[in-house]
């Protein structure tokens, strides 16, 4: 009867310093369980003379009950308890102001070749990607670039192993189109282009655009038209073009090409330091031997390329001044676009 008694008290001392449900368990355990305190007494019984085993057993089962319910009792509590205690931590202040999600927005680059590939497709240009990694054949020789060309050198061009290296141009591609496709041909290849020049106009590693037509009578009549109508839908109507002759291994006869300044009319101002005009890209009718290199007819087919700096585009669409802002991922700069 002692034991009992100090068992009760040791009981109800053990539930009111519960403090969560795993605690409860593990006290429900150590005197309810198989190897709880109220077992042991159980197997004590064996020892009592047989007169006191029914009246003892009678006590140990109602002390038993007797904890069952104290437990379950407390465990509803506690539940009510710790239910409480989440929300509390969940609850939500529904007059606090929402969290907006932040919608991200296209790079500058992506921006002017998605109106580029727009421009052009709408003229009837095909897309093709030429590989990154170039040969000397494509990059330089098939493009009539002499060996001595100051393009070749270390300085200019980064070399793999062998006449591996990173391609200078996306020009290679239009060797490739040549090489396997039959005129008429009308192409456009944008992508990455690596040079060994580093300044604040200039990057390392840039992105070009070009474009290849051949086909029966194409004529520099036709590079002209089709340069007026991609100069109106990138810069704004009234802009005009001209062309300066210039010199490219790939293209003869060669030109510059200009736009009339979009930002003064023509009149001159910064942007277009006072000439009134800004170059925006190069150009020529393909040369004979870079034609009859690929498998062409030069007497039946001609041709015209043009190649233009993406990144020189988006600054002056843009009014960017400084060429290393495409290429530091700042997004005050960046979230400055939509598309």
């Amino acid at each position: 009867m002692q034991d009992l008694d100090e068992l009760r008290k040791k009981i109800d001392k053990a539930v009111a310093e519960i403090k969560s449900s795993k605690n409860l368990h593990e006290m429900r355990m150590k005197f309810l369980g198989k190897s709880g305190e109220i077992s042991a007494l159980m197997k004590q019984m064996k020892d009592l003379p047989p007169e006191e085993r029914p009246k003892t057993g009678k006590l140990i089962n109602a002390i038993r009950e007797w904890a069952e319910k104290r437990f379950d009792s407390y465990e509803k509590e506690l539940k009510a308890i710790e239910l409480n205690q989440k929300y509390e931590q969940e609850k939500i202040d529904v007059t606090l102001p929402g969290i907006r999600n932040k919608k991200g927005s296209y790079h500058p680059d992506t921006l002017v070749i998605n109106e580029l590939v727009n421009i052009f497709a709408g003229m009837g240009f095909e897309i093709f990607e030429g590989p990154e990694i170039e040969n000397d054949y494509y990059n330089f020789t098939a493009l009539n670039t002499p060996k001595d060309h100051p393009a070749r050198d270390m300085q200019d061009t980064f070399y793999l192993s062998g006449d591996l290296l990173l391609r200078t141009q996306t020009s290679a591609g239009q060797i490739r189109v040549m090489e396997n496709k039959k005129p008429p041909i009308k192409i456009l290849s944008p992508g990455k282009v690596y040079r060994s020049d580093d300044d604040a106009t200039h990057s390392p590693m840039f992105s070009q655009m070009e474009g290849l037509v051949v086909d029966k009578g194409i004529t520099l009549c036709d590079l002209k038209g089709m340069l007026d109508e991609f100069a109106r839908k990138i810069f704004g109507e009234g802009v005009k073009t001209r062309l300066r002759p210039s010199y490219f291994p790939f293209t003869e006869p060669s030109v510059e090409v200009d736009v009339s300044c979009f930002e003064c009319g023509g009149k001159g101002c910064r942007l277009c330091k006072g000439t009134g005009w800004i170059e925006v890209l190069g150009a020529g009718m393909v040369n004979r031997r870079v034609l009859e290199g690929c498998g062409i007819d030069a007497d039946e087919y001609t041709g015209f390329a043009f190649g233009m700096g993406i990144e020189r585009i988006a600054m002056l669409k843009y009014g960017i001044n400084n060429m290393k802002l495409l290429f530091d991922g700042d997004v005050k700069f960046l979230k400055q676009f939509k598309g």
